[in-house]
């Protein structure tokens, strides 16, 4: 089997008005002109989807995280802050990225997410 991409993640919801909302107005994605649960992060779709309307349990994504790739992450972090979305923790620097870690109104993780050093080739990664 050859993937060719990631064409969009599933981001579950209890509340699919809040989900939309807080997708278009706080983080502030490009909403599809196609459906309206669905919202453009530059390479891939993220798609909400509320589990009990197709017989299914809501679970957030636990620590299964969306990384939202931004120019500047403190900047993105400060700006997400003054719409009162609270973090966990401090803004981690691992010697090749940095990552701000938060979630959405139905707990599913999200990362603020900007590497800064170039990728290896050769070790797993292209």
């Amino acid at each position: 089997m050859q993937v060719e991409q990631v064409d969009f993640v599933a981001i579950p919801t209890q509340d699919l008005d809040r989900a939309i909302a807080f997708y278009r107005d706080v983080i502030e994605l490009p909403q599809s002109p196609h459906a309206t649960n669905e919202f453009e992060a530059g390479n891939v779709t993220l798609a909400i989807w509320k589990p009990e309307d197709l017989g299914y349990e809501f679970k957030d994504n636990g620590q299964g995280d969306v990384a939202l790739r931004v120019p500047d992450v403190a900047a993105a972090r400060a700006e997400l802050e003054g719409k009162g979305i609270e973090f966990v923790g401090e803004t981690l620097d691992t010697g090749v990225c940095q990552m701000a870690f938060f979630a959405d109104p139905d707990g599913n993780s999200l990362t603020l997410h900007r590497r800064y050093r170039p990728r290896e080739v050769g070790h797993g990664e292209s």
